[in-house]
């Protein structure tokens, strides 16, 4: 009779298997289904809506005591002599413009060597160093006892080399204006060509000051920014590993 831990882990292994094998035929009933088809764009929704949106809190600076002048034609607040078209309201649309060039090259070399040697010899032991011959043997040098002797070497080396490129537009919506005026923008963009849906979303806390005059702010501009760029289609099913790996790469510890 196998032990009940045995049995245990048996079951456990056939419970894990089962499940994979009931995502994978949902995922496969659904491309099944959607065979020969384009895939869809999802619609278009308030992203404030969405499950699990947190509005953002910042550290705000203390109130300002607002002062209207009277008789000038400066209005409160205003940037410009002339209405301001740039986005400041909740709900208007700034475009973005999103530029990520990185490249970074880390090349690491480490090199360790360590030499230690220790010698111990007794040639006098309170007279009794003529007694030796009688416990180690008559070879026995008294001045030469003990010896030890060690060496160490270490050495590594790392490479790290990494270049990425993204060159794009896109419309945010602002979703939040903070009270130290600051805007809150998210968009997101969907582009279907045949088979494949590339997606690219944008997110972040921007100044009103850093909106230029067309409307348009530069990514790099963006504090806690979010950029997400990706795809789902044919393609992508392709490249990515199927459940059953995907599964055996956690479970598996070697």
């Amino acid at each position: 009779m196998p032990a009940p831990s045995l049995l245990r882990s048996g079951m456990r292994a056939l419970a894990i298997g089962a499940l994979a094998l009931t995502l994978g035929a949902c995922g496969a009933v659904d491309r099944l289904a959607n065979v020969g088809r384009a895939p869809a764009l999802t619609a278009i929704e308030d992203p404030t809506a969405q499950p699990g949106y947190v509005p953002v809190r910042m550290p705000m600076p203390e109130p300002e005591v607002v002062a209207f002048a009277s008789n000038s034609l400066w209005r409160q607040g205003a940037r410009g002599f002339f209405k301001d078209q740039r986005a400041a309201q909740v709900g208007d649309l700034v475009t973005v413009r999103v530029r990520v060039t990185d490249r970074a090259q880390f090349d690491n070399q480490t090199r360790r060597s360590r030499q230690n040697g220790e010698n111990l010899g007794v040639g006098g032991l309170f007279g009794l160093e003529t007694q030796y011959g009688q416990v180690f043997g008559d070879d026995v040098q008294a001045d030469a006892l003990v010896a030890a002797n060690s060496d160490s070497s270490s050495q590594g080396a790392g490479s790290v080399r990494r270049s990425e490129n993204l060159t794009t537009n896109v419309a945010a919506v602002v979703t939040q204006r903070l009270p130290n005026g600051n805007l809150v923008i998210e968009g997101k963009q969907e582009i279907r060509v045949n088979f494949e849906v590339r997606e690219l979303i944008v997110a972040g806390i921007v100044r009103p000051e850093d909106i230029e005059n067309d409307n348009t702010i530069d990514s790099t501009k963006i504090a806690q920014a979010r950029i997400a760029y990706g795809g789902r289609g044919q393609l992508t099913d392709v490249q990515q590993p199927r459940y059953g790996q995907q599964v055996l790469d956690v479970l598996l510890p070697f």
